[in-house]
């Protein structure tokens, strides 16, 4: 069984390592105290919703972006004990069929939407104000916005 603390530490520790920042840097940016964050990045503490928001912020990622990848992570680890149960029943002597998960409306949407915004990150706005114009769309990050100006 995997613990949802955990993946988010891990997720927390890979986008600030990808930044190459320190958890002291991260910490001072987002209020929190250095052996909490760290506590959080280990798997050992569960932070709350206004703390967690407040630690994306200062990595300068959004949480949802998090969310998703947390999300996906778990979804690896089902799927991995759902194959790992049938492999197990099988040694067992019994039948068991693992069925793929089925895919929802929602699911479509949202690859929909990361396809859009694909599309209009590939496009080469003309000005600084159409890259603001985009960002308040949430079709670019705030990186992109950064670079453009």
């Amino acid at each position: 069984m995997v613990l949802l603390r955990e993946l988010l530490g891990e997720t927390l520790r890979r986008r600030r390592r990808a930044q190459k920042r320190t958890l002291r840097d991260v910490s001072k940016q987002a209020n929190v105290s250095l052996g909490y964050l760290s506590e959080i990045e280990r798997g050992h503490k569960e932070p709350s919703s206004e703390l967690l928001a407040s630690v994306c912020g200062a990595l300068q990622v959004r949480l949802s972006e998090v969310l998703a990848e947390v999300s996906r992570e778990v979804a690896v680890h089902e799927r991995g004990e759902a194959e790992s149960l049938g492999r197990e029943a099988l040694a067992q002597g019994r039948q068991v069929a693992v069925l793929p998960r089925p895919r929802d409306k929602a699911e479509s949407d949202v690859q929909e939407e990361v396809a859009r915004r694909r599309r209009a990150l590939s496009a080469a706005p003309a000005s600084i104000a159409q890259v603001r114009s985009r960002h308040r769309r949430g079709d670019v990050t705030d990186s992109v916005v950064r670079a453009a100006a």
